[in-house]
């Protein structure tokens, strides 16, 4: 309880990095938060594209929402990388709580993603509006799925933000670490694509595996929340899957907590 406690007291430092993180991501930018809405659009059509001529039958609506989804992690995971290490003058000079800088790093970033959710939500509703459907009333429950999300961002920025403080070599790690996580989550296709795909190679236990993915399990909860029709797949990957992604945030604070005793002298 005593971070809680550290945490309330320093609220308007928190308050203050949380705004100054927004102000810097629109920065000198003409369209400002369009941007947030418009990468993962692009990102969204471009692969649409080249999925359509490679493998028909994806619904621009599971690519919609996976990629969404994918963005506030992806930003989580860069702009957390360094939310330490770009502080390293403030560290040295002022006591605060130093968990703050992560947690300021996934507030922001979670004010970003609930902002594109609307943007999101609408665009949903016209594609399924085209097919005479509409978003599933079980899309109530999509807040439950964000607090899980929103932790196992933190517990990611947590993670790489103090091990970034001792191996700065893990900045270009990450970016190759990035690419792998990308392709080994549904952001561009569905979960059935991988189960057909596992069954063809005669080994159909890869695709309850795949579910023990923590993203994996996050974006299917996401889809079979939103869409009519679909469904989340159960068992005991995806069991595995979710446990991780609710706990994967206090390890991540058990070596944050190990590692900020130090992190005054590395800068």
């Amino acid at each position: 309880m005593s971070i809680l406690t550290d945490i309330f007291a320093h609220r308007e430092l928190l308050g203050n990095l949380i705004v100054r993180n927004l102000k810097s991501r629109y920065k000198d930018s003409v369209l400002g938060f369009l941007w947030s809405v418009l990468t993962p659009l692009f990102m969204a059509g471009i692969y649409m594209v080249f999925l359509r001529i490679l493998a028909r039958g994806i619904p621009m609506t599971e690519i919609l929402i996976g990629v969404f989804a994918w963005q506030f992690t992806v930003q989580c995971i860069f702009n957390g990388l360094t939310c330490i290490t770009e502080n390293g003058n403030l560290i040295k000079k002022v006591y605060f709580p130093r968990v703050i800088l992560p947690l300021a790093t996934a507030v922001s970033n979670l004010v970003n993603f609930l902002l594109t959710l609307v943007v999101q939500f609408v665009l949903l509703a016209v594609l399924l509006g085209r097919h005479g459907q509409h978003i599933s009333l079980a899309s109530a429950a999509v807040p439950a799925v964000i607090i899980v999300h929103f932790f196992f961002c933190f517990g990611i920025i947590l993670f790489l933000s103090s091990s970034n403080v001792y191996f700065r070599d893990l900045e270009h790690l990450v970016n190759v670490l990035v690419m792998a996580f990308f392709f080994i989550t549904p952001v561009m296709y569905p979960y059935g694509m991988v189960e057909q795909i596992a069954a063809a190679c005669g080994l159909p236990f890869l695709a309850d595996l795949y579910m023990a993915n923590p993203m994996a399990v996050i974006i299917s909860a996401y889809r079979a929340l939103i869409l009519p029709g679909a469904a989340f797949p159960l068992g005991a990957g995806s069991s595995v899957g979710a446990a991780l992604a609710l706990v994967f945030v206090f390890p991540a604070y058990y070596l944050f907590k190990k590692l900020q005793r130090n992190f005054s002298d590395m800068f």
